[in-house]
């Protein structure tokens, strides 16, 4: 097949910073007007792997296609354009996506003129686009996380010229206004406040895949809260890589907690955000959630290891004497509070003794929620280099141990649920009771419970009756919350 490279990625490029002021970029579609005409009755389909910073990227890929006049659909067999946006966080998330590529092939064969397209956070990884471009002639599309505004030009150009496409561009970024966006739900979405990592944990490929730290204007992230507020939305979260880190490339004073703060005065019913880095929640955020009684007492405060050697060798910056300070200030400020967690098991060189202080920290915070892996390196970071005596034997023992332990607290946790009334906001029927409707409390606690459709969209009052480790049941009540 004949390709049009337009750039290629180069991790050496991807993890440069410089002192350069962020450009802010308002953007305007130009749709060649053939590819306006091709699209009348044409279909697209978009798959989402990974976190939600990807998701909003899918939502501003269906707002361009539909800008162009392609349809949505739910069938990846009967549509025109297919593009997987994908994540580079895990490995087994990556065998997903060239499992579902390869799976793909059946409908190119069929439909010549198929866009098959991967972008996202893999396709900045070099040996994954070479991989693509060796192993899977189907993919006739290729682009980045920075490129996702030329996606008119590019179908364009695969479709008339047929070629294979590739847009993948390394730098630090730009922050792009004004692209369409179609969002996925009706009454809850993500709003991203900032951009990029300069963070560089030694094991995280994202400040490679996502390029520099940019925050958005206040201005531009309250216009947009409050046109969903204006639209009738219940929720909102605000998404960074580092969230909490919110300002501080903008040299003008805004922070996270004051942004935080002027989000709150708009009156969205319930505010979220993620993810914080433990290194950059002070005392100011603290305050502000506690004020605030639409901030919801949920916070997603990734630890990763219970070792101070592990989390030095991660560089992460912080301690986990300064971490468990840091619970406990949360804990006495918000007395609600629910806590969630990412751990990651089996770091290079992880000594039985550092895993059992991982366990030993899990056991004093007293998690409501975690996510757990075995350590997967990244190509091109740094931990990727280091030596890894540990087998995988090992690691999963590891693992299932610390799973064990944290299902212990979590149970121990939704217990303390039982016989309160809480306000759930819902999302629809429950996937695993089509009799019951299922949605999230303020921490974030899935609950089923019996009621009529109409409630969807809605925060209702549920008591809760019975509690299992990762969903609670309960029913709805009259009684209204203070």
């Amino acid at each position: 097949m004949k390709e049009s490279i337009h750039d290629i990625p180069s991790l050496e490029v991807a993890k440069k910073r410089t002192r350069n002021p962020i450009i802010i970029r308002h953007e305007t579609l130009e749709i060649p007007y053939r590819l306006r005409e091709y699209a009348k009755g044409k279909r697209y389909f978009v798959r989402t792997y990974g976190c939600q910073a990807n998701v909003v990227d899918s939502e501003t890929i269906s707002g361009i296609l539909d800008e162009i006049g392609f349809v949505s659909s739910q069938d990846v067999e009967n549509s025109d354009v297919i593009i997987l946006n994908t994540c580079a966080v895990r490995e087994n998330a990556e065998d997903k996506v060239f499992g579902e590529v390869g799976s793909l092939k059946r409908i190119r064969d069929l439909n010549k003129k198929a866009v098959i397209a991967v972008c996202g956070c893999m396709v900045q990884e070099p040996h994954i686009v070479e991989a693509l471009r060796k192993k899977y002639p189907q993919v006739n599309l290729l682009f980045g996380t920075h490129n996702i505004a030329h996606l008119p030009s590019l179908l364009d150009e695969a479709i008339f010229e047929e070629k294979r496409v590739i847009d993948i561009t390394s730098c630090e970024g730009e922050v792009i206004e004004d692209l369409p966006l179609k969002r996925q739900e009706e009454f809850k979405a993500f709003v991203n406040i900032m951009y990029g990592c300069d963070k560089f944990c030694t094991y995280c490929i994202v400040p490679y895949t996502r390029g520099k730290q940019r925050s958005r204007t206040k201005d531009a992230i309250l216009k947009e809260v409050q046109d969903l507020l204006n639209r009738g939305y219940q929720e909102v979260t605000l998404l960074g890589q580092n969230v909490n880190a919110y300002g501080k490339d903008l040299k003008d004073g805004e922070s996270f907690a004051s942004l935080l703060e002027d989000v709150a005065k708009l009156g969205v019913p319930r505010i979220r955000f993620t993810t914080s880095h433990p290194w950059d929640f002070n005392d100011d955020m603290i305050h502000v959630i506690a004020k605030y009684k639409n901030i919801m007492p949920f916070i997603h405060l990734p630890l990763q290891s219970g070792s101070n050697e592990i989390l030095k060798r991660m560089g992460r910056r912080y301690t986990i004497e300064s971490y468990l300070e840091l619970v406990d200030k949360l804990r006495k400020e918000i007395p609600d509070l629910a806590l969630s967690t990412d751990i990651i098991v089996g770091f290079p060189n992880e000594s039985d003794e550092d895993f059992e202080a991982t366990l030993s920290a899990v056991r004093k915070c007293h998690y409501d929620s975690a996510f757990t892996f075995i350590y997967s390196p990244r190509v091109g970071t740094p931990a990727a280099k280091m030596e890894d005596p540990i087998s995988r034997e090992t690691k999963g023992k590891r693992f299932n141990r610390l799973v064990e332990a944290l299902e212990e607290s979590i149970s121990a946790k939704a217990k303390e649920y039982v016989g309160k009334v809480y306000d759930v906001l819902v999302d629809g029927v429950s996937k695993k009771d089509e009799s019951m409707l299922s949605g999230y409390t303020e921490q974030n606690k899935l609950v089923n419970f019996k009621g009529d459709i109409s409630y969807v969209g809605k925060i209702v009052p549920v008591k809760i009756i019975e509690s299992h480790t990762y969903s609670l049941i309960g029913e709805m009540v009259d009684e209204k919350r203070d």
